[in-house]
């Protein structure tokens, strides 16, 4: 039996101690915000804190983390109140949003030892692949985040549709153009 925290919540899986810790998580707690993309720790996109260390969950056998602290994307926050996750929102980051847990955690990451890190930073320190490549977005939303600008314009999880519309700026429809 493997023995740690998740999310807060102590854990016991009665699993064989090489299961890589993303598979734990996603089948044995159902907690699937934590995405498979590579398998080979290249990536991101299964990226979790360890003891408050980003890792690569596919690459971490259960067995080797007896008696850590796990935090998922799930135990970010519980209503993605988040910074970093206000920030993506605001910044409307995602566009298929597969890689996003995994960077989202990676940037909650740096941020907790770097609160303004330099674009060369971001790049040394972010190796997670977005495969729609929202790069530009996601700098943008690292800097917001770290600039402390992260409800500006956001309405947060709980809000009423009317008090969303108030604080949130609105989308215009415009007619598509189609050329040939």
């Amino acid at each position: 039996m493997t023995k740690f925290t998740v999310n807060g919540n102590p854990v016991h899986y009665l699993m064989d101690p090489t299961t890589p810790l993303l598979w734990a998580l996603r089948d044995a707690s159902n907690l699937t915000g934590t995405k498979f993309g590579c398998g080979a720790g290249l990536c991101g996109a299964c990226t979790v804190h360890i003891d408050g260390v980003p890792q690569r969950s596919c690459q971490v056998a259960i067995g080797d983390i007896e008696g850590t602290l796990v935090t998922t994307i799930e135990g970010l926050s519980d209503d993605r109140s988040h910074p970093v996750q206000q920030a993506w929102i605001a910044e409307q980051v995602p566009q298929c949003g597969y890689c996003q847990s995994g960077m989202i955690m990676a940037v909650a990451a740096l941020l907790k030892t770097n609160k303004h890190p330099s674009d060369e930073e971001i790049d040394a320190s972010i190796t997670n692949l977005c495969r729609c490549g929202t790069y530009p977005r996601i700098r943008k939303a690292i800097h917001r985040a770290a600039a402390g600008d992260v409800d500006a314009g956001v309405a947060v999880p709980g809000t009423t549709a009317s008090e969303a519309a108030r604080i949130a700026p609105s989308m215009v429809a415009r007619p598509a153009t189609v050329t040939r």
